[in-house]
């Protein structure tokens, strides 16, 4: 009986320490994952509505819908932050940066603290070593890569050539040949590049430009360079336009320049997204042979 009543209180003890980090531990778990699925949500819809209101809704509801230690994750506006995630060049993490004009990312502090809407989350057998509660935090962010692509085109009359050599496979009155000429290879780069952009996770809009120099042959006439696609996260038109080049000859010579202009158009027509990530992808088989120079015509302002 002796021996009982000495050891009894350090039995309790032990009890209530085992309980209480198991307890914990569940808590922190439950903790995390709504707040991962807070920054998830959060991410996605500012991805699809462009808007930060919207985004924080989502991040609030999908916290609510997570228990940690029996009731809802409460989040409020100044634990969700909007930002930037990039990827360090170091080691491959990525960093977030709160605020700024670029937003693809969304970071979400999860509070059970006796400051947060929710409180502190209460301990079983705590009380008897003097503590009642526990405080823990939980941070987690979320970056969604959104990228607006514009695929600029080369449709000038060296296109017709065969990939190897000078010669023209089927002669420069016909649709260029579908695989020995070079236009034929561009065409199943880009049939390639939609069917990837088509099985990412992300939500990429992308659209066409294509360019080479006003002019007519074998009773067609061409332009310098054309809208052949605005932004769209449905890529058919793009295919469409792409058939429709590769059923006709092209022909004329190379103003790149004129190409990157509409490109530029594409991209900042109001079907961008403000927080998506701007792409051209220029596609040409030589350099430009008319117009502006187009390295130096972009990198500086025109008026």
């Amino acid at each position: 009986m002796v021996l009982m009543a000495v050891t009894l209180p350090l039995i309790i003890i032990m009890a209530a320490f085992a309980i209480d980090v198991a307890w914990m531990q569940l808590v922190r778990t439950e903790l995390r994952t709504a707040t991962d699925a807070a920054s998830r949500a959060g991410a996605k819809t500012l991805s699809l509505s462009q808007d930060e209101v919207v985004a924080r809704a989502a991040a609030r509801d999908a916290a609510r819908r997570n228990l940690v230690a029996g009731t809802p994750l409460q989040v409020v506006d100044p634990e969700i932050e909007i930002g930037l995630g990039r990827q360090s060049t170091r080691n491959s993490r990525f960093v977030f940066t709160p605020g700024g004009p670029l937003k693809n990312a969304v970071r979400v502090t999860g509070n059970r603290t006796a400051t947060s809407a929710g409180g502190p989350v209460n301990l079983f057998l705590g009380r008897v070593m003097g503590v009642n509660t526990f405080e823990p935090t939980q941070v987690a962010t979320s970056t969604q890569l959104d990228r607006d692509l514009c695929l600029v085109v080369d449709r000038s009359g060296s296109m017709m050539r065969g990939l190897v050599g000078r010669g023209v496979p089927g002669g420069f009155c016909r649709a260029p040949h579908a695989t020995l000429s070079r236009w034929g290879g561009l065409n199943i780069a880009v049939a390639g590049f939609l069917a990837e952009l088509d099985n990412t996770t992300q939500l990429e809009q992308c659209g066409l430009a294509s360019y080479s120099q006003a002019g007519s042959r074998c009773g067609i006439t061409f332009t310098t360079s054309d809208i052949n696609a605005q932004l769209e996260f449905n890529y058919q038109t793009i295919r469409n336009e792409m058939a429709r080049l590769s059923s006709q000859p092209v022909a004329g010579f190379t103003n790149i320049a004129a190409g990157i202009d509409n490109g530029i158009l594409i991209l900042t027509d109001p079907r961008a997204r403000p927080f998506a990530v701007k792409t051209m992808v220029l596609m040409t088989d030589g350099r430009k042979n008319r117009g502006i120079e187009p390295v130096i015509q972009h990198d500086e302002p025109q008026g």
